[in-house]
This record gives C-alpha cells, sequence and structure tokens, in this order.
C-alpha cells in the first residue's frame, strides 16, 4: 500500500503529539501494576492454574538482559518427563505465554508435557517477564537499542545453553513467527546446533517481501518504525498511546480494515475461537524495541534477509565493516539438520510466496531431513490458537520428534 504524502505528514504530525503526550504522562501507576505481573509470573498466571508443575528460571544474556523461562517437568497427572527437553520461542509482539493460553487439550506447551516431553518457554528482552538488565532501565533509551540481530547473538544462545546444561540433554526447538525468523538466521551461522537434536518452524520466517498483511506493510510503506525512533520512542507499546494512535491514524487510510486486528495483521484465521481471541487480549500484545520493528519494516520493503541497515554508509562501515549489512544466508543452513516446516495458505504474514522463496534457498537440504507441511486454510495464528491444532499439526510435530 502506497502512502500519498498529505497522508504521511499527517501520520508524522500525529505521531509528533502522541510522542509529546506520551512524555508528559505520569507512568508510576502502569509501572507499578506491570510490576506486580512481573513478580507473578507466567507460572503462577497461566500455568499452575491448570494443574501443572512449573518452575521459574532466569538466564543472563552476553550483553546483560535477565530473561525468565518456564519449565514443565511433567504431565498434569504428576508424571515426570521421560522424553527430551523441548524449547518453546515465541513470535514478535508476544511472549511464552502464546504457548499455554488455550486449555490443556489445546496448548501446545501442556500438550507437550502431557505426551512426555520436558517442556521450556522462552521469553526473549523486552516482554513482560524479561525486562530485567544488568545495568539498564526499561526507562533508559539504550535498554531498547537493539533488533532480531540481538535476539539471534544472545537471547536465541543463551536459552538454549541454559537448557542443554539444566538438563545435559540436547533438545529439540519450535519457534513460531519471529521465532523461526531468528532460529534460521542463527542455523545459518551454525550457531548452537550441536546443543539440539531438530528444530520445527511454525508459520516459517526468512522473507517478507510478498507479505500480504495490510496494516503491517502499511507501517512499513509510512516508515512508521523510523518516525517514532526518531522522536524518541524506543519502546514499541503496542498497549501504549502512541501505538494506539499510530493505528487509528493508519486505519483511516482507504484499504485499512481494521475491525478485526487480529486478522488485518495474520490474515484470516480458520479455527481460532472467540473466547481464545479474548483470552489472547487479556495477556498480549507485548513490548518489543522500536528499532525490531524497523529492522522487519526494512526486510518488509527489500524482500531481502539482512542484519539492521543503519541507512548510510559510515554507520554501516563502524558497525560491519562493510557498506551494507551482512546478509543472512539461508543456503549455509547444514543440509543434515532435521527441520520440520508448517505454513498455511491464509497466512499474510508468513506468505505462501515468502515461504515459497524460503524453500528455494533449502532445496540442497537432505531430503529425509527436511519436512514440509502445508496448511491452505491455516492463517498465523493458527498455528498456535487453532481449535484443531493438535490433530493437524502437534500431533504430527511429536511424531517428527520422536524419530529424531
Amino acid at each position: 500500500m502506497a502512502y500519498t504524502i498529505p497522508t504521511t505528514i499527517v501520520i508524522f504530525l500525529n505521531l509528533i503529539l502522541i510522542s509529546k503526550g506520551a512524555r508528559n504522562l505520569n507512568p508510576i501507576g502502569n509501572q507499578d501494576e506491570s510490576s506486580l505481573v512481573r513478580q507473578v509470573g507466567i507460572c503462577s498466571l497461566l500455568i499452575e492454574t491448570q494443574g501443572y508443575t512449573c518452575e521459574e528460571h532466569k538466564v543472563t544474556t552476553k550483553d546483560g538482559y535477565i530473561l525468565s523461562l518456564q519449565r514443565i517437568p511433567g504431565g498434569r497427572d504428576g508424571t515426570k518427563a521421560d522424553k527430551p527437553p523441548v524449547l518453546l520461542q515465541h513470535g514478535v509482539l508476544m511472549d511464552g505465554g502464546t504457548w499455554v493460553l488455550n486449555s490443556p487439550d489445546e496448548s501446545l506447551g501442556f500438550i507437550l508435557a502431557d505426551n512426555g516431553f520436558d517442556v521450556w518457554i522462552a521469553n526473549t528482552r523486552g516482554t513482560n517477564f524479561s525486562r530485567g538488565h544488568t545495568s539498564l532501565s526499561p526507562s533508559d533509551p539504550a535498554y531498547w537499542e537493539w533488533s532480531w540481530d540481538e535476539l539471534v547473538a544472545y537471547d536465541l544462545p543463551a536459552s538454549i545453553r541454559f537448557v542443554h546444561d539444566q538438563t545435559g540433554q540436547n533438545l529439540h526447538y519450535i519457534g513460531h513467527s519471529l521465532g523461526t525468523l531468528i532460529a534460521f538466521s542463527a542455523f545459518s551461522k551454525d550457531q548452537t546446533l550441536n546443543m539440539l537434536r531438530s528444530a520445527v518452524l511454525l508459520s516459517p520466517i526468512a522473507y517478507l517481501g510478498q507479505m500480504s498483511s495490510t496494516l503491517a506493510r502499511a507501517g512499513a510503506d509510512a516508515f512508521l518504525g523510523e518516525t517514532m525512533y526518531w522522536l524518541g520512542l524506543h519502546e514499541f507499546a503496542p498497549r501504549g498511546e502512541a501505538v494506539a494512535g499510530l493505528l487509528s491514524v493508519i486505519c483511516m487510510n482507504p484499504g485499512s480494515d481494521c475491525s478485526d486486528l487480529m486478522t488485518s495483521f495474520t490474515g484470516p484465521n480458520c479455527c481460532v475461537d472467540s473466547s481464545m481471541t479474548d483470552r489472547f487480549l487479556e495477556h498480549e500484545p507485548q513490548s518489543t524495541s522500536t528499532k525490531n520493528m524497523i529492522h522487519l519494516a526494512q526486510m518488509i520493503r527489500t524482500g531481502t534477509i539482512t542484519m539492521y541497515d543503519y541507512g548510510n554508509v559510515n554507520d554501516n562501515e563502524r558497525h560491519y565493516g562493510q557498506a551494507t549489512p551482512p546478509v543472512y544466508d539461508m543456503g549455509s543452513i547444514p543440509k543434515d539438520f532435521p527441520m520440520y516446516l508448517s505454513y498455511g495458505g491464509a497466512d499474510e504474514l508468513s506468505d505462501v510466496q515468502d515461504v515459497k522463496t524460503l524453500l528455494e534457498s533449502v532445496k540442497d537440504h537432505d531430503q529425509d531431513k527436511l519436512v514440509v507441511q502445508f496448511k491452505e486454510d491455516y492463517a498465523h495464528a493458527d498455528f498456535v490458537f487453532a481449535i484443531n491444532a493438535k490433530e493437524v499439526v502437534y500431533d504430527p510435530v511429536m511424531t517428527f520428534f520422536n524419530m529424531n
């Protein structure tokens, strides 16, 4: 969707007003409420209430971010896990609660635990339960100076290594959306693979050039992330005043249907019931960095998968030693590493054409090490929230794990 100059100016002026208002807000009330939630944790909020034993863990990345991980060490009946550990990694604007928001019969985290797997749930930096740092506060702009490059370099290796060291076993990995992007990128550099048995990539994202999500493409085309960053809004908080104001402006644009925001972002999910949507909105969406959103927008506009582009030769030279950001080469993923990719025909974030580009880039992968599943009626959220996901996706995934 192309924006006219007047529309872009309107968005820019609205952002200036929003940013001034955001700086003048008294954050203490919201801070106290958020702090209380963070002290409670995903275990007590979402897992123990369903009858499962749950452990809260903390891991510190090499660049100082303190991440929370939850462990479900056995099934609801008290049976201890007798199968390898599985690490679950959520997508952007979400956290580890993604995997346990549905009922025990429909949530992947619970289903894996009830089938004997040792379940570990990751939460990336900036989300509600991973806002700690050894020296920075989320109120510091420097806290938000990262994109998904840092998730590849720091968060993912720290989480995988922690689970590996705690269990003494190599683990299976499951990622959804951004959780697949950071995995592909890490695998292309052969990071952490010595600690992994296999990887399952749901709604796989490596390329975004054909992405058809109306709202996501509108934000990228209007350079909204860059404008927010320039105005000093370093935290991209979906529940905050700034992002709410942005959405209201985007939704005024002809062609933007905001009657159902989830569908506008993800595509028409076939099998997510309304009660699940309500539960989702009680817990999600969650914060990320504005710089992370800029990085994703760069991918949408260019159709490439590279490290963050600082926008000029000098800055790129300073960070990378070259004029353009380095490419993540999907063809460099070791050909004998077991992978299971599952994508949907109605997914507007992990678009079919982009997935085909990804599959072309791994065409030389050992065929007995690559499983590809296509669900024509599935959109982005169906892979984590659909009422029939157990039969359609999760049962085949567990069969894949048992073979690897």
